[in-house]
């Protein structure tokens, strides 16, 4: 099956989330969240699964590290 962006290749799509202005995409993004809020389907972290959040992403980066100094 031949890929969609074969003719592409080395040149940006103007198709898309990610070629958006980030301005947009946050606008968008945010409003995403707030109805996501309104809906009562949002994730609201407490501060120990912020915690406990940042301290895996931590951990991670420093494996991360080590790996690539090896």
């Amino acid at each position: 099956m031949a890929s969609s962006n074969q003719g592409n290749q080395g040149q940006k799509s103007n198709r898309g989330f990610a070629s958006m202005d980030p301005e947009r995409q946050r606008q968008i993004a945010s409003e995403g969240g707030k109805a996501a809020h309104e809906k009562g389907t949002a994730h609201e972290f407490t501060s120990e699964e912020a915690r406990e959040a940042g301290r895996k992403g931590g951990m991670a980066r420093s494996a991360n590290r080590k790996k690539a100094s090896q």
